[in-house]
């Protein structure tokens, strides 16, 4: 009995302590995810994407249709077999509760269809006055599916998604969309700025249009969706990472307790998958072709997975070879807790930077501190992940220097082309009958006379003659 009372008490502990921690999945006050051209609902890593058939009416267009995608594979996720097809302009809207940064997802896969040829898509994508997306074609230079994400700072109302097609010979399409109110701490508003002339404070971020170029895993495997609370997916560093002739390196691996702290990175910011895993060693850099003519936010995340005690781990950031932060001392960034996540930022101008010995690269490189103890406890340096992400240009716009109002004055549409058209045709008719009646006219006012019957003989022989030349 006394054995039974002990477990009933421990099961009752265990049911109050679970009640008492917080949830662990982020719960936005604006979550909504689109599966266009549907009329069923679809799941995708545990989420459900409404059809554009639901009670909730997101889209205003005329001139659209949906497709239904042929010959896919089967393991192809349902919201990628239906797209949304737009001949002209066209817009999705969402109402806003939530003032601050969204996450917006859009979800590309040019589908193979005898009905359309999606081959001819090319369009543009502006979200609440910013161009997100100019002269895209749905596909880029392969064939899977493809997610764009922005971040986008919203007041109230609402966010507007329109698609516009780049000439009236083209097509428009989208295969899924979501809006997301993103975590307060996700986007911070004072960044470092980093140059040749030094390092500097940056504020005001969070109101800037944004577009995630690169989001990486450092060390480990890709991250999927369905493993991080934001839904996000980070990618691999070996396609990027690089050594120095006499720099070495490896991977850790943790399997403890990420420990979140206040004042550090939180579970939404970074998720245990990336913070689980990272390259440790001497002589790292990461390579990031990026595209000239825009800053850049670069966000590096630190959990100190490898040392084996505390105050070991000092080394210094360098961004396109230019000294970013000296003497990073991550005991001292957690409050000297080991495996607790940090994450710092910094931005990097090159809108003006057209002769970048780099090219069209950001270089992310650590290196060694003069504070730097290596011994059997101690590590050169360490990064558990990066993300590049571009910030709009003068124009507002993330994809050439243009403006949203450039893109809807020059683009076609396609309804006032076919009335133009229509009226000219009946322009035309109008006129051929127009020309005909003035024609019978004519001819009634020059119609024949009789000729008198006491014409001479000398004019009547100039008569014959002029008949005789006629061929």
């Amino acid at each position: 009995m006394a054995i039974l009372s002990r477990r009933i008490g421990c099961l009752l502990f265990v049911i109050f302590l679970s009640s008492s921690i917080p949830s662990l999945s982020f719960s936005p006050a604006d979550d909504y995810l689109v599966n266009c051209g549907s009329n069923v609902d679809s799941t995708v890593d545990n989420r459900r994407f409404v059809s554009e058939a639901s009670e909730v009416k997101f889209f205003l267009s005329e001139g659209s249709v949906s497709l239904q995608g042929e010959n896919l594979a089967p393991n192809v996720p349902q919201i990628y077999r239906t797209a949304r097809v737009f001949a002209r302009k066209a817009k999705y809207e969402f109402n806003v509760r939530e003032k601050g940064t969204h996450m917006v997802r859009l979800h590309f896969n040019r589908l193979t269809s005898s009905k359309i040829d999606l081959s001819d898509a090319e369009f543009h994508v502006t979200v609440n006055g910013h161009v997100v997306l100019r002269n895209f074609n749905g596909n880029d230079d392969d064939s899977s599916s493809k997610v764009r994400e922005f971040l986008i700072w919203v007041d109230a109302g609402e966010i507007v998604v329109r698609f516009v097609p780049s000439n009236d010979s083209k097509l428009a399409f989208v295969n899924a969309i979501e809006v997301i109110s993103a975590p307060k701490d996700l986007i911070a508003d004072v960044a470092t700025s980093v140059s040749r002339d030094g390092t500097g404070k940056l504020s005001g971020l969070a109101r800037q249009a944004m577009a995630v170029v690169y989001r990486i895993s450092v060390g480990g495997r890709k991250v999927t969706p369905f493993n991080d609370t934001l839904w996000r997916t980070w990618l691999p560093d070996d396609d990027f990472f690089k050594t120095t002739v006499d720099g070495s390196s490896h991977k850790a691996y943790f399997t403890g307790r990420i420990k979140y702290r206040p004042g550090g990175a939180s579970r939404e910011v970074g998720p245990d998958n990336v913070y689980n895993t990272a390259r440790v060693g001497s002589g790292m850099s990461w390579d990031f072709p990026v595209s000239t003519g825009y800053k850049y936010l670069i966000r590096m995340h630190f959990c100190d997975i490898a040392s084996k005690s505390l105050g070991m781990l000092y080394f210094n950031v360098y961004i396109n070879g230019n000294l970013a932060y000296q003497d990073f001392d991550i005991s001292d960034s957690t409050g000297y807790v080991l495996a607790s996540p940090y994450y710092m930022d910094f931005v990097l101008d090159l809108t003006a930077d057209s002769n970048n010995p780099f090219g069209s690269s950001i270089i992310v490189s650590l290196g060694p501190s003069n504070k730097t103890s290596v011994n059997e406890h101690g590590v050169d340096a360490m990064l558990n992940g990066v993300e590049i992400i571009k910030l709009n240009n003068s124009m507002g716009s993330l994809d050439g220097f243009v403006s949203t109002d450039m893109i809807l004055s020059s683009c076609p549409n396609r309804r006032n082309l076919s009335i133009f058209i229509a009226l000219m045709a009946f322009v035309c008719i109008f006129m051929s009958f127009y020309i005909v009646a003035q024609r019978k006219k004519v001819r009634d006012d020059f119609g024949w006379t009789k000729l008198p019957m006491d014409v001479r003989q000398d004019n009547l022989k100039s008569v014959n003659q002029f008949a005789a030349r006629k061929p």
